[in-house]
């Protein structure tokens, strides 16, 4: 087995990830999280707003995860949110076209159908389930279609992205903010996408978590206020540069951005924000790199884009996060077809006296020409630039409501004026960095994940003998501790005690009332401190040290017959494997600093030798 059937075997045996609707066969695309993986993945979650919305000020919105077709048309899913699909002509399984072509050929996601399909038949790709030919390929659409209310109803999607409702929220959230620029918004929730071949478990979802950050800022002003807490920060990038010659480099954000690299101080700041992020819930630092987008695959709408990417084995780097300047795009894009503007007025610091040309529409002739749609047209004629009226003669040419309308020349007059001006209307650019939480997920679980030999590890750690546990000359057999089996490999999840989803272990060493007492008592102690905790009596104290090895529990506090008579308990390390005797008195609070304190843990009690 490799490392990512190791994961999932271990996830699914210890209830972090089990296949959605087993009873009935399963559905690719969907995955159950169990008791400790949904309890690791909430910690994710949470760890994600202490970041944005404590620290960084962004509040969070909640929308609904059904939204209207409008929503997706302006912003772009109903015409172009596809991927190309490809069907096998003998077996009918369903591939994304441009993964068959990938390996014989780069910007495979550059190329449209018909050319995805003249590679599949020049090169004579078959089908990997049984080598069968395929039909050509042909643009598949994401979004799951719904319909909202009875009978016919109105038509509706499954959000592809959660990013959509912050963006249709803009003129709320801008009061809220109370037109201050820069301001932003959160959202943690599910999103759809009707993926076509997902085979690679949660790196590929129908149904997925997003956590998305929508920052509007000022055009004018791309630097960022806390730019200095991260300015010195290394990073690794991949820029596209960089891609050229293949190889990442290192680089301070600060350096990034006075070279071009990352386009302003807003965007660096953020791209650094998410290193600090993804390597604090547990993405191994030496496989984390920044990759910024290629021309080629550079949206539309962006004028910068990096994707924090993390090595994987089986699937080698993999995307996580994507730190994008959306410019106002969206925000265009929504005005348009809702039209209503979308903008923040901006206060100049004085007021200036600016000369503007001005378009003034006379309405005495406008009304009998056009009656109900005068106004509309005078609207549109006011919106109208000196150089578009420049190209017009005798004739102007305005749209209302989807028509082309013709305005005669001599019902408009223009001018130019002197006036004072406060301020200006500022359409916000976008800051986005977009978060796949399952990505990270499971990023967490193979960068945690390890085997080790236990005598070496105790040797590397200076712990006595094969044994942690203490003995009694009572219960020989029960108190063996780690060498029971130590020829196997310790199964471990160095999960950071941030996001383990069982922080402390309590094991009294025999299930015994006299021991299994004053194990409750602690545990209740743990508990006031909001720790998560788990009560373990089953078994030899070296299979539960190993149980929860398994599940990442960074510390473990064992209640032993020494614990009745001098009031002391032996706290056990996860990684290092060593222990050290605490009282019980006060240990609430030892083990609350040693999981989000950083402190010793040689300093938390007297060292325990076996």
């Amino acid at each position: 087995m490799d490392k990512y059937e190791k994961v999932f075997e271990l996830a699914k045996r210890r209830g972090f990830l089990w296949n959605s609707f087993e009873l009935y066969g399963g559905s690719r695309g969907f995955y159950d999280y169990g008791p400790l993986g949904s309890t690791l993945k909430r910690r994710i979650e949470q760890i994600w707003r202490e970041f944005y919305v404590i620290q960084e000020g962004h509040m969070e919105i909640e929308c609904p995860t059904i939204g209207i077709e409008d929503v997706f048309v302006a912003s772009g899913h109903v015409g172009g949110f596809s991927d190309p699909l490809c069907e096998c002509k003998k077996c009918g399984e369903a591939f994304r076209a441009d993964h068959l072509v990938e390996n014989v050929m780069n910007a495979a996601g550059t190329l449209s159908a018909e050319q995805l399909t003249q590679v599949i038949k020049e090169k004579g790709i078959t089908c990997p389930e049984c080598g069968g030919e395929f039909n050509d390929a042909y643009e598949f659409n994401l979004m799951f279609k719904t319909t909202i209310g009875p009978g016919t109803g109105r038509q509706g999607y499954l959000r592809p992205e959660t990013a959509q409702g912050m963006f249709v929220d803009f003129q709320r959230l801008s009061r809220f903010y109370r037109d201050k620029l820069p301001f932003g918004a959160v959202q943690i929730g599910k999103s759809y996408r009707n993926e076509i071949a997902p085979r690679q478990g949660v790196i590929r979802l129908r149904e997925f978590t997003q956590a998305e950050c929508e920052i509007f800022v000022d055009p004018r002003n791309k630097k960022h206020p806390n730019f200095e807490r991260f300015a010195d920060r290394e990073l690794s990038l991949y820029s596209q540069e960089a891609q050229q010659k293949g190889e990442p480099f290192r680089i301070t954000v600060r350096e990034a951005v006075e070279k071009g690299i990352i386009a302003h101080e807003v965007l660096g700041y953020n791209i650094a924000l998410t290193n600090e992020f993804l390597t604090k819930v547990g993405i191994d630092p030496a496989r984390l790199r920044f990759r910024q987008h290629l021309k080629d695959e550079m949206a539309h709408y962006a004028i910068d884009c990096w994707d924090a990417e993390i090595e994987t084995e089986r699937f080698g780097w993999v995307e996580i996060v994507g730190i994008a300047d959306r410019t106002d795009y969206d925000l265009k894009a929504h005005a348009k077809v809702s039209k209503t503007e979308l903008y923040v007025y901006v206060e100049y610091e004085e007021p200036k006296m600016v000369t503007r040309f001005v378009v003034k529409p006379n309405m005495g002739k406008l009304g009998p020409l056009f009656k109900g749609k005068a106004k509309a047209v005078a609207d549109a004629l006011k919106q109208l630039s000196e150089a578009e009226l420049s190209l017009s003669k005798d004739q102007i040419k305005v749209t209302v409501d989807g028509e082309e309308l013709t305005v005669s020349s001599d019902v408009v007059d223009f001018a130019e004026e002197t006036v004072k001006v406060s301020g200006e209307n500022v359409i916000p650019h976008v800051i986005e960095p977009s978060y796949g939480i399952d990505r990270i997920f499971y990023g967490v679980m193979e960068h945690a994940f390890d085997e080790e030999n236990v005598a070496q590890k105790a040797a590397e750690s200076g712990l006595k003998g094969a044994g942690e546990a203490e003995e009694t000359e009572n219960e020989p057999e029960a108190a063996k501790g780690e060498g029971e089996g130590e020829e196997e490999a310790r199964l471990v999840m160095h999960f950071s005690s941030a996001v383990a989803p069982v922080q402390v272990a309590v094991l009294p060493l025999l299930t015994r009332k006299e021991l299994a007492d004053p194990a409750k008592e602690i545990i209740a102690k743990l508990r006031e401190k909001s720790l998560l905790v788990n009560y373990d009596d089953s078994g030899t104290i070296g299979r539960r040290y190993r149980r929860n090895d398994e599940i990442g529990t960074p510390y473990s506090v064992t209640v032993d017959y020494d614990t009745l008579e001098d009031g002391t308990v032996t706290i056990r390390d996860r990684d290092a494997m060593r222990q050290v005797r605490a009282p019980i008195d006060g240990i609430e609070n030892v083990l609350y600093e040693l999981i989000y304190r950083g402190r010793d843990f040689e300093s938390a009690g007297k060292p325990f030798n076996f």
